[in-house]
């Protein structure tokens, strides 16, 4: 796990956070790994498409109380963020070296159109959804329903989210199968959706701590709507040197 010193703290504080991504993803991704030059432009290229110049954007209410815009991204859910970061690395690596995936994902909505969209046109990867029946909202299912791409394929299926990853699972337990179609899934402990999902807990910090001088860190309190749990490992990937008892961010996302 990296550390990160004040003078680090203090820097990172004034970046953008399209370039506070950049700079948290090279502390885990590797100049041999991925040539830092071309690590950023991954980046760039997957928030290109968000809707908001800044890609997030914290809006200021009264007392003291912000809100942390997750929502700019293709399908308005916060998981757009680490996702279309997460298709521009997958598609990377493979095209290097030449293989090709099977994406199996099971949704109670939101996964599955990020995931469609971070994935949509990619020839190293096709992706297969199953998405309960009468279970998502109608705008959840036409946006998986309704991509035209030849590695997207969507099914609907009888169930809840639980029951319909049951079958997926079995699929991944086959180990002849799965090594075969070379399986895989975008879901919430993926470590490059964890990574990236570090980037705008940091983010919320700086916008919102009065100073990086103070001794220790002025403390920031973040409120975190969720529902099955899958958004609480976002933040326990970078450490604080020397340590800083009363630096409090909870491991979640932020309001969205």
């Amino acid at each position: 796990i990296p550390s990160l010193d004040r003078d680090t703290l203090r820097r990172w504080g004034r970046l953008s956070y399209r370039e506070l991504v950049k700079e948290l993803c090279s502390l885990f991704i590797t100049a041999e790994l991925v040539p830092r030059s071309t690590l950023n432009d991954l980046i760039d290229r997957a928030f290109s498409r968000f809707r908001h110049k800044n890609v997030i954007h914290l809006s200021r209410l009264k007392d003291g109380l912000n809100v942390l815009e997750l929502w700019h991204g293709v399908t308005y859910a916060f998981k757009d963020l680490s996702l279309s970061c997460t298709g521009q690395f997958l598609q990377y690596f493979l095209e290097k070296k030449q293989k090709h995936v099977t994406i199996l994902v099971g949704t109670s909505g939101d996964t599955g159109s990020s995931a469609i969209e971070s994935v949509r046109g990619q020839k190293n990867m096709d992706i297969f959804v199953l998405l309960p029946k009468g279970f998502c909202t109608q705008i959840q299912e036409l946006q998986m329903t309704t991509v035209i791409e030849d590695n997207v394929h969507v099914f609907a299926a009888h169930g809840n989210s639980d029951e319909i990853d049951e079958p997926i699972k079995e699929l991944f337990a086959d180990v002849d199968f799965a090594r075969k179609y070379n399986l895989m899934s975008l879901n919430s402990v993926n470590w490059s959706r964890i990574m990236v999902q570090i980037a705008h807990h940091f983010y919320a910090y700086f916008q919102c701590a009065p100073s990086l001088d103070i001794t220790p860190l002025p403390v920031v309190e973040i409120v975190v709507p969720t529902g099955g749990g899958g958004n609480i490992t976002a933040f326990p990937g970078v450490a604080l040197q020397p340590p800083q008892p009363n630096f409090r961010m909870p491991c979640s996302e932020l309001a969205w």
